[in-house]
């Protein structure tokens, strides 16, 4: 796949390096983004050009943005939010100017994602991230610590000390907001937005909830196919899209993934893809991720990737979290050796379908 990529956080607070990743074969992006500008910032310019720099001198190009974190007064509907908009579509301009293609977002309340155990034990002595409905406190409170605690001092994405430090806060700000005004504030956002990515040639690709149900009482509104065909609905424009991330809408077990990428990517609705397999633990929607191997997990990967070639996907794509593996210690779900095998294996599964094509 000509545009398999890679998470990278950075060098001053990711392990791996931009020499490793160059020597992962058919890698030739590096999905980036900048973490220490604030939520709500405009990206300088200077920042961006630097980060660019750093990865096209290492042989990859950086042309997708893994996230732009939208600030919660636009989420909430604050009269504020105008500004954060305003912000919001300055730093959709300085992207453009540096080749940036595709911005992955979400639209989540407080929490970017949730897992109640970031070091899942496997039987072959590996460990991964696992979703447990029972082991989910009332208070969130107890799961911020406990993933700030098992996270092996990094930060992770979503995650930031100075929005969680402020937690109480957050939730009380959200109390009136429930999925219909999460949705009108969607809508507001990318009314505002969507016209300038139209002129810079920038394109929104929507995360899903991960995972997607409601939690601690917050709304959720990219849960499946319907919910996508709602927010298609809220601004009908191509660079109105969808990361479409087959871990996180694979963790309902009523999604039929492919069936997914089927529709949404023969429209031309999704130019970003996470491939990620996970395992069900029970027949009660409890998860742990896997590897790659459709024989690992839950999710036929042949069938996603032979979706995306069936509706003649060249959008952007990579492997999403993966094992510690091989005594790999690191930011969990994005070690080196795992997501490495992980291409491995999806562009095994696209060759050969290719072939089989021909």
């Amino acid at each position: 796949m000509k545009n398999m990529g890679f998470r990278w956080y950075g060098s001053k607070d990711d392990p791996i390096t931009l020499q490793q990743i160059r020597q992962i074969p058919g890698t030739t992006q590096v999905v980036g983004a900048l973490f220490d500008v604030p939520v709500g910032a405009i990206w300088p310019k200077e920042k961006i050009a630097a980060l660019k720099k750093q990865v096209e001198d290492a042989g990859l190009k950086l042309e997708v943005i893994e996230s732009v974190n939208i600030h919660d007064d636009i989420k909430i509907g604050l009269p504020t939010r105008d500004q954060y908009i305003e912000n919001y579509k300055e730093t959709i301009k300085n992207l453009a100017a540096y080749g940036i293609k595709v911005i992955c977002y979400n639209f989540m309340p407080i929490f970017d994602w949730l897992r109640t155990d970031l070091h899942y034990q496997l039987p072959d002595g590996s460990n991964d991230m696992a979703f447990q409905q029972g082991k989910l406190k009332d208070n969130p409170q107890d799961i911020i610590d406990s993933v700030r605690n098992d996270s092996e001092g990094y930060v992770l994405p979503g995650w930031e000390p100075e929005r969680l430090a402020t937690i109480e806060k957050l939730f009380k700000a959200y109390a009136d907001v429930d999925e219909r005004k999460l949705r009108e504030n969607m809508k507001y956002f990318l009314d505002a937005i969507i016209p300038t990515c139209e002129s810079y040639g920038v394109r929104m690709a929507m995360h899903p909830d991960d995972p997607p149900r409601p939690l601690f009482g917050l709304p959720r509104v990219y849960k499946n196919a319907t919910d996508m065909r709602i927010i298609e609905g809220m601004h009908e424009s191509p660079y109105n899209g969808f990361t479409i991330c087959t871990g996180s809408l694979g963790e309902n077990p009523t999604n039929n993934v492919p069936e997914i990428i089927r529709e949404f990517v023969k429209k031309d609705r999704a130019p970003f893809i996470h491939a990620r397999n996970i395992k069900f633990i029970n027949a009660q929607g409890d998860f742990h991720e896997s590897a790659h191997l459709s024989s690992e997990g839950s999710l036929d990967m042949f069938e996603i990737m032979k979706a995306l070639y069936d509706t003649g996907f060249d959008g952007y794509i990579r492997p999403d979290h993966g094992r510690m593996i091989w005594g790999e210690q690191g930011r969990p779900g994005y070690g080196l050796y795992d997501r490495a095998l992980g291409i491995t294996y999806l562009n095994g599964l696209w060759e050969a379908i290719t072939k089989d094509h021909q």
